[in-house]
């Protein structure tokens, strides 16, 4: 995902946002990520990457700790857990 890629759909929060919130407020547990601009606190499908984007943000490592995945992709999978009504993740 590029950096200005939504990591929460239901109140657009972009990675670039979350990645420096978390960086600048050096924040302790991935819950306090909710406190930037409400991600995580809709469907909960962004949480699991809330806490990726955490523990990274606690290293050294300044790379995009969401390299790997594709808007395209996230968006499809995020779409399959609304469908298919699974349980709400959690911090």
């Amino acid at each position: 995902m590029d950096w200005d890629e939504h990591v929460c759909h239901c109140h657009h929060v972009s990675l670039r946002k979350l990645w420096h919130f978390a960086r600048r407020e050096q924040i302790r547990h991935p819950s306090r990520m909710s406190e930037c601009l409400g991600a995580g606190t809709g469907c909960g499908w962004c949480i699991p990457t809330l806490k990726r984007i955490h523990e990274q943000a606690q290293s050294a490592d300044e790379s995009n700790p969401l390299a790997d995945l594709t808007a395209e992709q996230y968006a499809q999978d995020r779409q399959g857990y609304i469908q298919e009504k699974r349980p709400r993740h959690r911090f």
